[in-house]
Formats: C-alpha cells, structure tokens, sequence
C-alpha cells in the first residue's frame, strides 16, 4: 500500500508517498481502505515542526479525519462489520465522558499513527458508523472541525435557541458552527478579511457579518447586534489579535470556547476584560466517540452537508497543504484516495 510519511525532517518539503506493507487487524481492530482524509490546522502545525508533540517523533503519518470502508476485522469485533462505511475518531481511546491523560493521548497522527494511507488498521471502539447521505469527502470534515464545534456549541456552552454566537472566520470550526447553529435557531455573527467569503457565509444564513480587515474592532459591532448586550457565544479560533476582540464582545456571563490559534498564541490575557463580564474560557479539544455520534444524529435529521471547498488526490497533499497556509479556502480541504 501507499502511504504519507514524513521520515526525514520537517517541513513540507519532506512529506513523501512511500510504500509500506499491507497492514493486517489482529484481534479486536479493523481494517479499513481509506477513501478520504481532511486537512486540519494542526495538521500543517505539525508536517513544519511547530506542534508541541511532533519534536521527537518522527516519522509521522499525518491526519486525524478519515472516512473509509471497512476491509476486514479481526476477532471479537462487533461493533462494525465488512463493507460498512466509517469514519475515523480523533481520540482513539476518548469514548465518553470527561477527558482523561490517557484518552488525550491516543489522538490519530500524533501519537499514533493518522489515516494518510491507503489502508489503516484501527482498533474497533476507534471509529465509527456515518449518514449514509453524506459523501466520503463530506465525511472525512467531520471528526474533527465538526466534532469541535459541536462540543464546543452543546456539550460545554449553555445555549438556548435565539442566542447570538460568534464564529472567527470561515474555516472548517467556524463553518460548521454556522451550520450547527443555523439548525438550532442562533443567531449568527460571523468575521472574515474576505467580502467574498463573508457573501458565501450570508448565502449560508449568516445573520450578520464584519470585515475585521477593514475595522478590526468587531467586538463593537457585536455589541451593536446584539442592543448592547454582546453575543452569548464566541468561537475563539484566532489566539493573538483576536482573543481581547472577543472578551470584549461576549456578554455578562457568556462563554468564550477557545478552538485554536490559528494567527498565534503570544497575546497575554488582560484578565480585567474576563473578571468584569464574569464570562466563562474554555479550551476546547475535539471530543468522545459518543459526542460524535451524537453529532451525526444531528446532521442526520438536519440533512446538514459539510463544506468542501477544495480537493485533491492524496498524492498532491504538499500542494493542498500549501493551499491551506494560503488562507484561500472557505471551510475544508480534502484528499482523495
């Protein structure tokens, strides 16, 4: 088989397509030919040396999100069968519950080996069944930036229909968010440096949009739509240059889900903005299988479609990976097998 492997330092330079021995599933996992994968931030973090569990563990087989059929499973394996369509879980090991050491340890790519392959062997309680209307690029969006926003939205915040959220921007977090929260009957703010992208959020539902390039103060257009209050909700994705935005847009006792840091993460916090709205912080690191599943009853019921905006077959990942530090994209990029 096929396989993405970066063996030789980092940098975008060294990922190769190398071949590997077919992998076979022993007892208790499964073996599943991949049909998709999505590129993630902390993918591109990682392949450039700048995730923080990468130093000392090369070589890396990239990404956490990957949809596949299942090939073969091994002994005792139940919960999914030969020819069912799955998709892979960020945390291996995170089933349900609070997060624990040991579960946020077995995250696909980093410290197990991720699903850039053509065939990958996983254990059974580490992926999971999908909508069937869904296709296999659409699901391979989803183990990640949609579990991400979905914990981030309905297992941590404490919203209500008719509340107003914020996204930053319109990547793969912020994108499902506005759908997630379309579909449970928010209000919907969302930022962007792109007119364009702002107009195909609107065309999405967006019920307001700011071009933080043009006035970067958006928190005061926040307050603006919301009569003062400021929004109930805020998707931090940003880090520096953002986070004081959103401290400074969210209500009295709202919820500020910290998603990633995505401009960097040097900007101190000024705690007086945090004290004086009695907001809640969060940090927010995808989720468990039952969170998952949860999720996909959801998009189920809602016909809810991920946003792909680019594709590429599995061998030009350098090239969507470069299309990914562009910033160009409008939701998630895709491989193909």
């Amino acid at each position: 088989m096929r396989a993405l492997e970066l063996n030789d330092g980092f940098g975008l330079e060294n990922l190769k397509v190398v071949e590997r021995p077919d992998p076979v599933a022993g007892p208790g996992e499964v073996l599943v030919r991949m049909r998709a994968v999505s590129l993630n931030y902390r993918d591109l973090l990682m392949m450039q040396g700048q995730y923080s569990r990468s130093a000392a563990n090369l070589p890396i087989t990239p990404f956490s999100d990957g949809c596949g059929m299942v090939e073969a499973v091994g002994e005792g394996v139940t919960r999914v069968a030969v020819g069912d369509r799955v998709s892979t879980l960020f945390f291996q090991n995170w089933i349900s519950g609070r997060p624990t050491p040991q579960s946020q340890m077995s995250s696909l790519g980093q410290p197990i080996p991720g699903a850039g392959r053509e065939l990958a062997v996983f254990r059974q309680d580490g992926v999971s069944k999908v909508p069937e209307f869904l296709t296999d690029a659409q699901v391979a969006t989803l183990p990640c930036a949609g579990l991400t926003a979905w914990r981030a939205l309905f297992e941590d915040a404490d919203l209500e229909p008719g509340d107003t959220v914020v996204l930053q921007g319109t990547g793969g977090v912020s994108i499902f968010g506005l759908q997630f929260a379309r579909a449970a009957g928010m209000r919907t703010f969302i930022t962007s440096s792109s007119d364009a992208k702002l107009e195909r959020a609107r065309d999405m539902g967006a019920h307001h949009t700011h071009n933080y390039r043009t006035d970067p103060a958006w928190a005061k257009a926040v307050k603006r739509a919301t009569n003062g209050l400021g929004a109930d909700f805020v998707m931090e994705v940003g880090g520096a240059g953002t986070l004081q935005e959103s401290l400074k847009s969210v209500r009295i006792g709202g919820h500020v889900a910290i998603i990633g840091i995505v401009s960097g993460a040097g900007e101190p916090l000024q705690t007086g903005w945090l004290i004086s709205t009695s907001a809640r912080m969060q940090g927010v690191s995808v989720g468990s299988r039952a969170m998952f599943e949860a999720m996909c009853r959801a998009i189920d019921l809602h016909r809810i479609e991920p946003v792909v905006d680019q594709s590429f077959h599995f061998t030009e990942a350098v090239a969507a990976f470069e299309s990914m530090r562009a910033g160009a994209h409008f939701g998630k990029i895709v491989l193909t097998f």
